[in-house]
């Protein structure tokens, strides 16, 4: 029984870590896309280059052992539909990345849990009682203390971090809804697939790729997309050594990353209202979480 609770234990440890290094991915992921939109290319060319590595990486990684069987979904225009979530949230959120501080949009995308809440009841058929209800609108009180619109500095950009948000939120409804039909690989495929085919025509006929752009360009543009395929491979990876709630809080770990990025790379560092609502956001959906571990709805 010992030997057991010790396995138990360290197959925990092992995908909390594998979590933690997949969001240091993702946020690592938005440092670079926010220096490249500010410096040397478009929203839509950095979004087209970060799917079009994961691609890359999916066909090398994975074609050799499935080959044509990574095209056979059971659902594929569920699948397809789910890739354009992810495909237009990563677009929004690079595009808000060039006028807004990561710690702000990442704290707006610590939402996205609360979001997911809300979808679930019509998409999922998810029963939500009154007390978490209760924490989501806790929850977006805190994105206004962020977003504040009564500000006169309020940014209007914030609305492309918004969308963002939503998208992504609709993105993991419809993984839970598509959870067991497809494999892990040809998830990647579609997810990475169905981007690169809507952008590819974008960048080569509205904002093809200048030839002057630096070869540090490039090479942030490749690590976006490694990260990109790397985060995901570590999420999926993760999820199999334990349950999806006891993961969960491990997404709040961004907060921590992205400050340092921030102040290291942008000398930009949180304000007192994104700090205060931030840390609104982040108590409501670990409410949400412990409600979800115990199994209660209300």
């Amino acid at each position: 029984m010992g030997n057991d609770e010790h396995s138990t234990e360290r197959r925990l440890g092992f995908a909390v870590a594998l979590n933690l290094l997949a969001f240091l991915c993702f946020t690592t992921m938005d440092t670079g896309a926010k220096w490249l939109v500010m410096s040397t290319m478009t929203a839509l060319q950095v979004t087209w280059l970060r799917y079009v590595v994961h691609f890359a990486w999916v066909i090398v990684l994975f074609w050799p052992r499935h080959g044509p069987g990574l095209v056979r979904s059971k659902k594929p225009m569920l699948q397809a539909f789910r890739g354009s979530l992810l495909l237009l949230g990563t677009l929004f959120n690079f595009a808000s990345l060039l006028y807004l501080p990561l710690t702000i949009t990442i704290a707006i995308f610590f939402s996205i849990p609360l979001i997911v809440c809300l979808l679930s009841v019509p998409v999922l058929g998810e029963v939500v009682g009154i007390r978490r209800l209760t924490a989501v609108f806790v929850g977006f009180c805190g994105v206004l203390v962020i977003v504040s619109p009564w500000n006169e500095s309020f940014d209007p950009h914030i609305v492309l971090c918004l969308i963002a948000a939503v998208c992504v939120a609709g993105y993991f409804v419809m993984s839970r809804r598509m959870a067991g039909v497809d494999s892990n690989a040809i998830m990647q495929f579609y997810t990475s697939g169905i981007a690169t085919l809507l952008l590819t025509p974008a960048v080569f006929f509205i904002a093809p790729l200048s030839l002057d752009i630096s070869g540090t360009s490039f090479l942030v543009a490749l690590m976006i997309g490694s990260l990109g395929m790397l985060g995901h491979t570590m999420l999926t990876r993760a999820h199999r050594h334990a349950e999806a709630s006891v993961l969960a809080p491990t997404v709040y770990s961004q907060a921590i990353y992205v400050v340092f990025f921030s102040w290291f790379i942008f000398q930009q560092t949180p304000s007192v209202s994104t700090f205060i609502g931030t840390s609104i956001i982040i108590a409501s959906g670990l409410y949400l979480w412990l409600r979800e571990r115990q199994g209660v709805a209300l």
